[in-house]
């Protein structure tokens, strides 16, 4: 992305409380239902945009609980990429139905 910004929604590999830890970690973006601005932005729709609906009800309409929304701001990149990826690197790993049996 050259000359502009832009909104980025990706699922974190682990529930809610995973999900949340990783956006608490980051130090760059600001936590912000807002998506526009010169900063970047990042947001846990499951807390923000849809909190009065139960895990369930976000779910059927195909907002999961690890979905994250990131507005890319002004940032130099290579720092957004690093911070992006020590967050990331401190989520515990999924571990598959097929392991826990």
């Amino acid at each position: 992305m050259q000359g502009y910004g832009g909104v980025v929604s990706f699922e974190v590999a682990g529930d809610i409380k995973a999900t949340s830890d990783f956006i608490d970690r980051l130090r760059i973006p600001y936590i912000a239902p807002s998506l526009g601005g010169t900063e970047s932005l990042i947001e846990q729709p499951a807390y923000f945009s849809y909190y009065d609906l139960s895990s369930e009800e976000r779910q059927a309409i195909g907002i999961k609980d690890n979905l994250v929304r990131f507005a890319l701001g002004i940032e130099d990149a290579l720092d957004i990429i690093a911070d992006l990826d020590a967050s990331l690197q401190a989520v515990p790993k999924a571990v598959s139905a097929r392991q826990a049996s």
